[in-house]
């Protein structure tokens, strides 16, 4: 079997160390020998070592295990789960029970037997990456966790949708990677949750992970994970994105905010299919599907000024465009229906009855943020709805219905000084100034993607 992991051994007699690298050196693929404890957090950052062997006396006559004992309090600060096997002296087994209270695996006496010096380090090593993989499981767990949301169906009956559902249908049960394009609000999400749902991974993590919202700085980090004291905020091991969808699905939103100079790094993971942690030098394999989305259209993505081709190729084995919600009309009532029924269930309310008018007015609505306006809608109409039926105020979209002239009215600015609503009439003009590209509405208004959308949340756009 190939020899796999690394052994740290912590010795200042050469001859010792040497002969402990010898012996496990069949062992391990790397076998790294130091005389000087001193050297420990470098040498723990660079190679991750499974075991460390520890020599407890480094100065000519120290007997004690003083200088043993602030070395292994050294690696526990650096790594809490750190493997460390005690090298004592014979008649130094207090040292080394000592030595264990205090967070070492075990120890071996010197002179030692070759045989139990390389069962002891086999097993302590398994144990320590049996504990590293329950630790990845656990995180692996939170991550999915803290990023599944509650799903909403995907609906419509229109022939843009049937054709949609077909090709979901055909191309879900497969690895394929997909690039999913269509404006904001459509429901690119949901067809990617579609995606995994019907394929052989439904039973293994959907991750979603929204490139637009990630810094710069942090891309590596949060896409590759990192090892303790990689940097300043580094307090402990962290998966990234795709180790922790590992086996199921991750879905990378928004690709096409992803600055150019960082695609690169994204094309070789994706062919590579590893990833090296920041602050590590050991690649990680890991098993996903990747489903990708964007609300650049075809013609854009195509400009090599914005995105890599190669890039693109990768990503787009199969590519799904959904329609804007302005573009299946029919739709429009089934939706409705489904979101004044959901919310009405969430607010304990009855439902009210939709006017044949009323929903004539809203089917012939643009609705500008598509699917996700629509459902906003709905929630403020179930909340402000006082009668047995609907009626046209319960909806934000009147003047919308009617071509809206969102200009303000001669001296409003004089006499409106009301915060909220000047900055919900500022948010609204900037969506529809930019036919409610968020990305672009919210870099003219400078604010961050997930700032305006607290703000569209609060403001019920």
């Amino acid at each position: 079997m190939t020899a796999v992991g690394t052994a740290l051994i912590v010795d200042d007699d050469a001859d010792v160390a040497l002969s402990a690298r010898l012996l496990l050196r069949d062992q391990f693929a790397r076998v790294i020998t130091t005389h000087d404890p001193a050297a420990l957090p470098g040498l723990i950052a660079a190679h991750q070592p499974d075991v460390i062997l520890l020599d407890m006396n480094f100065s000519r006559g120290a007997s004690s295990g003083a200088e043993g004992f602030r070395a292994l309090d050294t690696i526990r600060s650096l790594d809490a789960e750190a493997v460390v096997i005690i090298i004592t002296a014979h008649g130094g087994i207090a040292t080394a029970v000592e030595a264990m209270k205090r967070g070492a695996t075990d120890f071996v006496t010197k002179p030692w037997d070759n045989d139990r010096l390389v069962t002891t380090v086999k097993t302590a090593a398994a144990l320590g990456r049996s504990r590293r993989d329950a630790a990845v499981s656990q995180q692996k767990l939170a991550e999915i966790v803290a990023t599944t949301r509650p799903e909403s169906p995907l609906l419509g009956t229109s022939p843009a949708m049937r054709m949609i559902h077909a090709l979901v249908d055909r191309v879900a049960p497969t690895d394929a990677n997909v690039l999913v394009l269509g404006e904001n609000g459509t429901g690119k999400e949901l067809i990617a949750r579609e995606l995994h749902a019907r394929s052989r991974r439904a039973d293994k993590p959907f991750l979603s992970v929204d490139l637009g919202a990630i810094a710069e700085s942090l891309f590596d980090s949060e896409l590759f994970g990192h090892v303790k004291g990689a940097f300043t905020d580094a307090r402990a091991d962290r998966i990234g994105r795709f180790q922790a969808a590992d086996g199921g699905t991750i879905f990378l939103d928004e690709i096409g905010n992803l600055p150019l100079h960082l695609q690169p790094k994204l094309l070789t993971v994706l062919e590579q299919r590893k990833v090296t942690p920041v602050g590590s030098n050991r690649a990680m394999d890991f098993d996903v599907r990747v489903i990708a989305a964007t609300n650049l259209d075809a013609k854009a993505l195509a400009d090599e000024r914005r995105f890599r081709p190669d890039l693109l190729f990768r990503l787009n084995t199969v590519e799904i465009t959904l329609p804007p919600l302005r573009e299946r009309p029919g739709d429009v009532p089934v939706l409705l229906q489904h979101y004044l029924a959901l919310y009405a269930r969430k607010y304990g309310k009855a439902l009210p009855s939709m006017p044949d008018d009323l929903a004539a007015t809203l089917a012939a609505y643009a609705w500008p943020g598509n699917v996700r306006a629509l459902r906003h809608a709905a929630e403020r109409a179930v909340i402000l709805a006082g009668g047995e039926a609907f009626v046209a105020e319960d909806f934000p979209l009147p003047r919308a219905a009617a071509a809206i002239d969102i200009a303000p009215t001669p001296g409003e600015t004089d006499l409106d000084m009301n915060l909220e609503r000047t900055e919900r009439r500022i948010i609204e003009r900037a969506l529809q100034k930019h036919a409610w590209n968020i990305s672009n509405a919210a870099g003219e208004l400078g604010l961050t993607r997930a700032s305006l959308y607290r703000r569209m949340e609060k403001h019920g756009l």
